[in-house]
């Protein structure tokens, strides 16, 4: 699905460059469920405006679902932006003036595209997403967690490649988090989602099958979740139990990234 080698980035203030990606590699899957953590200064921001096309990058390939990002124009990269990449951003960054379903599908109506097909994914995703009676309300009139939830069906109105996660729990407290990151569950289990989720929160990291370690422009580590199999419930990734492990790990881990 998505492929990231020898990725490099760097700013230059006057005759200065300042490295911040410094040869990054890693993939995801199809219906995978990431995470990229590190400390500020890491370079996840600046790695998550690389794949989302919002930045150009000086070396290294991101090829998303076979096709290479570097060196398209300015259209295309637009034209990926509103159909093959869903965003969820920390702020919501919903329209004050417009409904909740009508937030939902802006990126249709940029497209211009609110067709009948439009409407049924608008109202499944409502649905889906345990926000149906809040449809005709205004953003000032939701919760923090409804308009995460809100922002996540957005996301997805499109049918995207991937969805891309800038700390979608950051301003929201534990409830609404377990909410938004249920949201991200459901997309991946009922429309195949892949979601690629940068993120400083440790409990909303233990969700995923894997998390990516930034330290200082490398990948420092990566971290999989023991006991994918789905077959029981027992076996499933997301129990309580594994859940518990696997932040226990990346706290563990992390401890230790900040004291080398």
């Amino acid at each position: 699905m998505l492929y990231v080698k020898n990725l490099h980035k760097s700013y230059r203030t006057g005759n200065k460059s300042y490295p911040v990606l410094k040869g990054v590699d890693f993939t995801v899957a199809q219906q995978e469920f990431v995470a990229v953590m590190g400390p500020s200064g890491s370079g996840k921001s600046t790695l998550l405006n690389c794949i989302s096309c919002y930045i150009p990058f000086d070396e290294g390939t991101i090829t998303l679902a076979g096709q290479e990002l570097k060196g398209l124009s300015e259209d295309a990269l637009a034209k990926i932006r509103n159909e093959k990449l869903g965003f969820v951003f920390q702020d919501f960054m919903l329209l004050d003036g417009l409904t909740v379903r009508e937030n939902i599908l802006v990126p249709r109506i940029i497209q211009g595209k609110v067709e009948k097909d439009a409407e049924i994914l608008s109202s499944r995703l409502l649905s889906l997403f345990g926000i149906e009676h809040i449809a005709d309300k205004y953003p000032a009139e939701i919760s923090g967690g409804e308009r995460q939830r809100t922002a996540v069906a957005r996301s997805l109105i499109n049918q995207p490649l991937m969805i891309l996660a800038d700390e979608p729990t950051g301003n929201l407290d534990s409830k609404s988090s377990r909410a938004v990151i249920d949201a991200f569950e459901n997309a991946r289990q009922n429309l195949n989602a892949t979601v690629f989720m940068v993120t400083h929160d440790s409990y909303a990291a233990s969700f995923c099958d894997r998390v990516i370690l930034l330290k200082d422009g490398t990948v420092y580590n990566t971290l999989e979740k023991q006991g994918q199999s789905q077959n029981t419930p027992e076996g499933h990734s997301n129990s309580p139990e594994n859940r518990s492990r696997f932040q226990e790990r990346l706290l563990e881990e992390i401890k230790k990234m900040g004291a080398e």
